[in-house]
């Protein structure tokens, strides 16, 4: 594990170096705008992307790093005047409204993992949906429901809340609890066996029921260069609960889960 966390800290640190040095070079530099024509931005969001040290399934106990995104809606203007978000960035700013979610769910499959043998493989998917959130200088909560493309298909939500310290302007230091939930279909694909698995890999057939999948902690902390790029880190621990922490693939795995990600964010305003 100590070798895993060395080679993610080496590779972050030779990805994002040259992108902070652009960064803190261009700090004077214009956001991205499309055209100049109307009195302020129609779309405002980031994206973020870098990587990240996860299980390789849930309820695995092995560690894979791979690449990592992520995406945050800040402002949107409708034809005809009306507005969703909030175009203050300061620290002091506080909003509340919807906002986008999304998360990507890696494939899961007993030829990758032999202790799967015998259970379905269920393919890469994409979970996306919205949320609502409120924001303010020292604290933070959202609630986000998701629906899982390719894969899984069904409804996935995640509940949570930081509270927020700024060493300085430019710094940010978030911790808070979360909560995910699953669907019927959601739990009994990433926990369930059925009869035939059951006879094929030897593990005790099981048939969950929806409700809270895991509760942990994230641990964050985010530095902006500028107005428009950043960088931001991340720890979280998970703990499953419920008919999740009762599945026989979690039992021969590891109930707590953890995850160590770190990526460059790009802040774009697009007007229209």
């Amino acid at each position: 594990m100590r070798l895993i966390f060395t080679n993610l800290a080496a590779a972050a640190a030779l990805a994002l170096a040259p992108v902070a040095a652009a960064a803190q070079e261009s700090e004077a530099a214009a956001p991205l705008v499309l055209s100049t024509q109307s009195a302020g931005p129609d779309l405002v969001f980031t994206l973020g992307a870098g990587a990240k040290l996860a299980p390789d399934y849930f309820g695995s106990s092995d560690y894979s790093i791979g690449p990592s995104g992520s995406f945050s809606f800040g402002y949107l203007r409708l034809p005809g005047g009306r507005s969703f978000g909030n175009l203050d960035t300061s620290p002091d700013a506080s909003s509340f409204g919807l906002r986008g979610s999304f998360r990507f769910v890696g494939e899961r499959s007993a030829g990758d993992h032999p202790e799967l043998t015998g259970l379905n493989k269920i393919d890469n998917t994409l979970e996306l949906g919205l949320g609502v959130a409120y924001t303010s200088r020292n604290f933070d909560a959202f609630a986000d429901m998701r629906y899982g493309f390719f894969g899984h298909e069904a409804l996935v939500g995640e509940v949570g809340a930081d509270f927020k310290l700024q060493p300085t302007d430019r710094l940010t230091l978030s911790l808070g609890p979360r909560v995910q939930i699953g669907s019927n279909k959601f739990n009994d694909t990433y926990f369930g066996v059925t009869a035939a698995e059951s006879a094929a890999s030897g593990l005790a057939a099981y048939n969950p029921s929806g409700g809270a999948v895991s509760a942990g902690i994230a641990l964050g902390a985010r530095y902006q260069f500028n107005d428009d790029w950043g960088i931001e880190g991340q720890v979280t621990w998970d703990r499953f609960t419920g008919d999740a922490a009762d599945s026989p693939i979690v039992q021969q795995g590891d109930r707590d889960q953890y995850t160590i990600s770190v990526g460059v964010t790009r802040r774009i305003v697009l007007d229209f």
